[in-house]
């Protein structure tokens, strides 16, 4: 093989690479990246899917459970609201036999014109028994209230007297809303 030939054959040779290169680079990259953010996209579709057939099937369940948690709102009425949350705390204190120090209704305007919440602060004194029941009765009850937080602390050396901050939060809807 004389000097040119081998010449060529390497010229052509590394142009032959180039072009491989330039087209796993330009070409078939992007296409393997463009059909795995594709496959990407249909898994997550697929599981959308399953979880929107999931919510179908439960329907009635949730329908049911939310009519049942709209029932049980706080009134619209803000005065009327706040005397249930008020008869509430009466209502347990007398179920667990605790003391209620203090109550500090406030109400808290929502992220737009459908609810307001009611985030209610208590004090309450007695012993670990009374509290616990006293908490269960607020978990138990059928009125929209959640305990947001639960502070406990000892007002004697033994840990017999204890005093429970409580904070409770209410839903209140507005009735106009579908």
């Amino acid at each position: 093989m004389n000097l040119s030939n081998r010449q060529q054959l390497l010229g052509v040779i590394a142009i032959a690479v180039v072009v491989l290169w330039a087209g796993q680079r330009l070409v078939l990259g992007p296409l393997i990246g463009s059909w795995q953010a594709r496959a990407a996209r249909l898994e997550k579709l697929r599981r959308d899917v399953a979880g929107g057939t999931t919510v179908l099937r439960r329907e009635n369940s949730i329908r049911l459970q939310w009519d049942t948690m709209r029932t049980n709102t706080l009134a619209n009425d803000v005065s009327a609201a706040e005397s249930q949350v008020l008869q509430a705390f009466d209502r347990w204190s007398r179920a667990s036999g605790v003391s209620i120090v203090s109550i500090r209704p406030q109400w808290k305007k929502g992220d737009d014109d459908s609810y307001m919440t009611l985030e209610c602060g208590a004090d309450a004194s007695g012993d670990l028994s009374a509290l616990t029941h006293l908490l269960y009765e607020v978990e138990k009850d059928r009125l929209a209230l959640k305990v947001d937080k639960a502070d406990i602390t000892a007002r004697d050396a033994e840990g017999q007297q204890l005093t429970l901050g409580l904070q409770v939060s209410g839903l209140r809807l507005n009735r106009s809303q579908p």
